[in-house]
């Protein structure tokens, strides 16, 4: 009987869901020679458990499209920075990470260095991330942009106004779109492959649209002062590919 009646009080109870991701780490893991494979086998088999377990969100995971570089990025989710600062911080005493960083490591260390970059997601532009895999292989490619003073504002204008709408056009995907600590916009689109993606890219940049778009917004000075793009290819183990 006793069973019976906890059996019914989990069917009717609702579930809790986690806690919405609002605050996000891109990190980017520079590999030793030959070892990313290794890297890769680690979160592939143990890593991204392992951060769940600890209540991160994993979002997306991605190597560069194109050379031998040894790298990968990977962007977590955290309700806020304080939890991201536990979250790690349980993490890394977990005897069971250790266990597994310590193994992983026998024939040499994997990571070489590491960097951090802390965003919130722009929710005029993103009003949510769509974490569900595409039905058909995408290219994506990630962006960071870096403005004069005064001018973050006018960017984003420009891209809710204009620019994220003039993608679609062109067949590039909008993503995520994240303000980072360091007061740069670093944004997310896809393409369904690198040469569609040249295309579309010649095609925006050549769009009478575009170029009045961005002649009158930078009527009273220049909005961006640096640009930096990579293409990646998602893992097989991300859910974002």
């Amino acid at each position: 009987m006793n069973k019976i009646f906890f059996l019914l009080f989990f069917l009717m109870t609702p579930l809790i869901a986690p806690a919405q991701s609002t605050y996000y780490e891109l990190r980017t893991y520079y590999c030793h020679d030959d070892k990313l494979g290794d890297l890769l086998n680690r979160f592939r088999n143990h890593t991204t458990k392992l951060f769940e377990k600890h209540g991160m969100e994993n979002i997306g995971y991605w190597v560069p499209a194109e050379g031998n570089e040894q790298v990968l990025y990977y962007i977590l989710g955290f309700p806020d920075k304080t939890a991201r600062e536990a979250s790690w911080k349980s993490f890394l005493s977990d005897p069971e990470w250790q266990e597994v960083a310590r193994n992983s490591e026998l024939n040499g260390k994997i990571v070489a260095r590491i960097t951090s970059r802390f965003m919130t997601r722009n929710t005029s532009l993103t009003p949510a991330i769509n974490r569900e895999p595409a039905d058909a292989p995408r290219l994506f490619e990630m962006r960071t942009y870096d403005c004069y003073p005064g001018k973050y504002a006018d960017l984003v204008k420009r891209f809710k106004d204009h620019a994220m709408t003039l993608f679609e056009k062109h067949g590039m995907t909008n993503i995520m779109y994240f303000d980072t600590d360091d007061g740069s916009l670093l944004y997310f689109r896809t393409h369904p492959d690198a040469e569609t993606a040249a295309r579309s890219l010649a095609a925006f940049r050549s769009d009478p649209q575009w170029i009045n778009v961005r002649d009158e917004s930078e009527k009273d000075g220049k909005i961006v002062k640096n640009m930096e793009g990579i293409f990646l290819r998602p893992v097989d183990f991300s859910r974002m590919r």
